[in-house]
């Protein structure tokens, strides 16, 4: 019997990531060939535990849609997330990590 709690690790970096890069579940769906359904993307956003293969199925689909929706310009300057920074369970993850991309995020609506 598995403990539920230890694979609940709530809302993770990719959440907040989203919602900065304003992408939704859909989009992400959308862009993947590798099948990922929104069922999968709402469990790696709210931290119900994924496997390796699945928690890279979801970073390669983010990076795709933020590549995406960059100007042509700007998709040079983009560095690539990778698991360990959209998952905080994952091995390697660094609570202090800083996002290199910020600058070419979308500026915040004024609230």
């Amino acid at each position: 019997m598995h403990d539920d709690a230890t694979r609940d690790h709530g809302l993770q970096p990719l959440d907040a990531l989203m919602i900065r890069w304003g992408l939704t579940h859909h989009g992400l769906v959308e862009i993947s060939d590798e099948q990922l359904n929104h069922k999968q993307v709402q469990r790696a956003r709210h931290g119900r535990q994924l496997t390796l293969p699945m928690m890279q199925k979801v970073t390669r689909a983010l990076n795709e849609a933020i590549v995406s929706g960059l100007p042509k310009d700007e998709r040079p300057k983009f560095s690539p997330y990778t698991h360990k920074h959209l998952f905080n369970y994952a091995k390697g993850h660094a609570a202090d990590w800083k996002d290199p991309n910020a600058p070419l995020m979308p500026a915040l609506p004024d609230v």
